[in-house]
């Protein structure tokens, strides 16, 4: 049976590497062929084009299709072993079907530690290699500067800057407001606010502002020049695109909580990145299951009808993460929900498909 299991396993992952060595080398040629005027304008280097920017590509991309080609390869190769009668030569000799997808599951595993590795691990760190390449040869740093940016700092604190300077470490039309409840009981102003070379220490400049009791009465203060300790980082106050790509997964843990103690809102969108990270390897699983029980049969249409209805299930999975990820993100849907559920349902499909399988 060993022979038969590394059989299985030889032709599932020689599939899938074959197939997605052959989908990098197209993305990665066209890839070149839109950034090849920004290389030669910046004159990027070779060596660092190839180890700084396309050997750090290369996991990314590894990992964004590691689902739908893992299931693309079963269906592939698992309707070829059909079409030639294999799957029934298996099962003639007394294998249950059960036991046939052991092998299945064993090379999935394979490939869900090794999504789980790139998505939590490795990418956070080629991330970084390549923003610092592009920032240099490419685009300018990926710095989003609209304007009125808004921070909580505590449960009842908020902070407001119209704008923020990283190269001078200066905040313009700075606000900062406390509020008991619902009601506003102190507010400061300031023109500008400059960080100070002392972890959470900032000057403030021509700054006014007022104490309100709960009676209503209120007590106004101004100066020039104010020294004061406020809990938030320069990076809070400028908004670095898609910050969560550059963390693994003990760095984002470790960002949401301490959101999280600040009673600000922000951690949201990175625990959806969290959640999504911790399930996603399981959709190999899925895949597979769900790719073993389509083309397991022998089908008239053969390989193109089995592959055909494969595609469009994988694809409305694929799709139904995508839609619970903007839900968590957008709405109210709790992130650890929108993450699971498309699993859970998927898992149910594949199962039934799995019933329903030849025998």
């Amino acid at each position: 049976m060993k022979i038969l299991d590394w059989y299985i396993i030889k032709k599932f992952l020689g599939t899938f590497f074959y197939s997605i060595a052959l989908l990098i080398v197209i993305v990665i040629v066209f890839d070149v062929s839109e950034k090849i005027d920004a290389f030669i304008k910046n004159n990027a280097p070779l060596h660092e084009i190839i180890f700084q920017y396309y050997l750090n590509f290369i996991p990314y991309f590894i990992n964004l299709f590691i689902y739908l080609f893992t299931f693309i390869s079963v269906v592939f190769f698992t309707s070829r072993l059909a079409a030639n009668t294999e799957i029934i030569a298996m099962l003639s000799t007394g294998i249950s079907f059960r036991r046939l997808l052991y092998p299945y599951m064993i090379s999935a595993l394979f490939l869900a530690v090794i999504s789980f590795f790139l998505g939590n691990f490795l990418i956070p760190i080629t991330n970084q290699g390549m923003r610092k390449f592009m920032d240099k040869y490419v685009d300018k740093p990926p710095i989003n500067n609209k304007r009125n940016v808004h921070v909580q700092i505590s449960p009842n604190t908020f902070v407001y800057v119209e704008s923020y300077n990283p190269g001078r470490s200066t905040g313009y039309h700075f606000s900062l407001e406390k509020y008991d409840g619902i009601r506003l009981v102190y507010k400061l102003n300031s023109a500008n606010i400059q960080k100070d070379t002392v972890p959470n220490k900032w000057t403030l400049n021509d700054y006014y502002g007022r104490t309100i009791s709960k009676d209503g009465e209120q007590h106004i203060f101004s100066g020039r020049k104010m020294d004061t300790t406020l809990a938030i980082n320069p990076r809070d106050l400028y908004k670095v695109r898609h910050r969560y790509n550059e963390m693994n997964l003990f760095q984002l843990n470790g960002f949401i909580e301490a959101e999280k103690a600040k009673g600000s809102l922000a951690y949201r969108r990175y625990e959806v990145e969290k959640y999504k990270r911790l399930s996603s390897p399981l959709a190999i699983l899925i895949l597979t299951l769900m790719g073993v029980a389509l083309s397991s049969r022998k089908s008239r249409g053969g390989i193109g009808l089995n592959l055909g209805m494969g595609i469009t299930l994988a694809f409305t999975y694929i799709l139904l993460m995508q839609v619970s990820t903007v839900f968590s993100t957008q709405g109210n849907l709790d992130p650890s929900v929108g993450a699971w559920v498309p699993n859970v349902i998927f898992l149910l499909i594949s199962l039934y498909l799995i019933k329903r399988a030849p025998k």
